[in-house]
């Protein structure tokens, strides 16, 4: 079980960190997104670093557990509140892509507590 764990909180720190890093490089495709989505560009570089922190947060949970129990539901929450901003710009097509993050950041929560 512990290795399950290992690599699925692995796997949600590499998507988490890469959604935030692309989020801090201002990709095209992720800033055309967020233009769609009505976030104001001030709220861009706060919520990269949110996720970019969660990534770090998950491996470092992996030692320290009560940090990636908080950088996961951090990270949970945060995926959830995208959706809501997704469905509230009515780009239901899109409601699916923050909650593919979301995922294995739950699944990494669930294994820590099965551990």
């Amino acid at each position: 079980m512990r290795i399950a764990q290992i690599v699925v909180t692995l796997l949600a720190a590499l998507m988490a960190g890469f959604s935030g890093v692309v989020l801090l490089m201002r990709a095209q495709w992720i800033v055309q997104a967020l233009n769609d989505y009505r976030v104001p560009r001030a709220w861009w570089t706060p919520l990269g670093l949110a996720k970019a922190a969660g990534a770090v947060g998950l491996v470092v949970g992996l030692f320290v557990p009560v940090i990636g129990v908080l950088a996961g539901c951090g990270l949970v929450l945060y995926f959830l509140g995208a959706a809501i901003t997704v469905a509230r710009a009515r780009w239901y097509s899109h409601i699916p892509f923050p909650l593919v993050y979301a995922a294995p950041v739950a699944g990494a929560l669930v294994l820590g507590y099965l551990a």
